[in-house]
């Protein structure tokens, strides 16, 4: 089964820390790491920072794009009331079949905030409750979306990740 999966922290840096936390146990074959990003936002800054990393161009450019979708109509979009919720609406509309709903958008976009981080990540075949383990005491609380078969082919097929 595939997971979208959005890990917040509450300081800007540990989200960093644990993209290598997350690493370690797909090495222990705790998950399989689909793709991932990391999204840091530091005090007094005015938008959080992003990093994506991906070893193949192909795939870098689809999950990119993915990123870019999500994290960018999660936090660029303007903050008033009336306009987010379009934006969101929007965001929704566009991931529409992937499973990512208006509820975990707005969850998403209403916890994390200045002075805290995020791991997004897409993943297969993982057990999040033993890396949950893993990311105990460090101040983390999950939000997590289980992908239905169709939402997965969807997501996997938009983003680039045609060598299930």
């Amino acid at each position: 089964m595939t997971t979208f999966t959005v890990w917040k922290f509450d300081d800007p840096g540990r989200a960093e820390q644990m993209s290598r936390i997350l690493h370690d146990a797909a090495a222990d074959g705790l998950v399989k790491i689909v793709d991932y990003a990391v999204v840091t936002w530091p005090k007094g800054a005015e938008k959080p920072e992003t990093r994506h990393e991906h070893s193949s161009t192909y795939r870098h450019a689809g999950w990119g794009a993915f990123w870019g979708i999500v994290i960018g109509g999660l936090f660029l979009v303007p903050i008033a009331g009336g306009v987010l919720g379009a934006g969101i609406g929007a965001l929704d509309k566009t991931l529409q079949g992937t499973g990512i709903g208006r509820d975990e958008l707005e969850r998403i976009r209403s916890q994390i905030t200045e002075g805290t981080s995020a791991l997004f990540v897409v993943t297969r075949d993982g057990n999040l409750d033993r890396l949950g383990e893993r990311f105990h005491g460090l101040h983390s609380k999950l939000i997590a979306t289980n992908l239905t078969e169709g939402e997965e082919e969807i997501l996997l097929e938009t983003f680039g990740d045609h060598t299930r």
